[in-house]
């Protein structure tokens, strides 16, 4: 087994162990919750919030039990977030491909399948694919006040490409 494919077996075990949404199987021996896939509809990511095509599949939603959301983003070559910052922080988990992720005022980082990135809360970044490469990661994003995304504005080419 490859290094991002057990970080991403490992993942996907906290990810079912996982606490309450609507779209869940209560397993009644065990007590586990278990999220199916595909249990939530896909979407494309929203125009106004993404530069190219980009698919999320949402895993589970923030619950009573639990303060954080889940969902595989999915990016294609040349496709990126805009700007914007977590209330409460997040987790972005590289499962594929090659990608770029960027703070305000710091340098464009590269990363790789297998590779984890924390984005404490307040913090303005973006993340996405490289231009020639597709990359997908799951996110997992911390709620506060029932919020965990504000959008600001989409990233600039030249800031894309340097």
């Amino acid at each position: 087994m490859h290094k991002h494919q057990s970080i991403t077996a490992a993942l996907l075990a906290v990810l079912c162990a996982s606490p309450a949404a609507h779209a869940a199987d209560q397993a009644a021996a065990s007590g586990q919750t278990i999220y199916r896939a595909g249990s939530q509809p896909s979407f494309a990511g929203p125009v106004a919030n993404f530069d190219g095509k980009v698919r999320v599949d949402p895993l589970f939603p923030a619950g009573a039990q639990g303060s954080f959301s889940a969902a595989a983003v999915n990016f294609e070559p040349g496709a990126r977030s805009a700007w914007h910052t977590h209330p409460a922080g997040q987790y972005l988990i590289v499962t594929n491909g090659t990608g770029w992720t960027q703070a305000e005022g710091g340098p464009v980082e590269e990363l790789h399948a297998g590779d984890a990135v924390w984005c404490p809360p307040g913090v303005k970044h973006w993340h996405g694919a490289t231009p020639t490469t597709a990359m997908s990661h799951i996110a997992l994003t911390a709620t506060r006040d029932g919020k965990n995304v504000e959008w600001l504005e989409k990233v600039s080419a030249q800031q894309y490409r340097r």
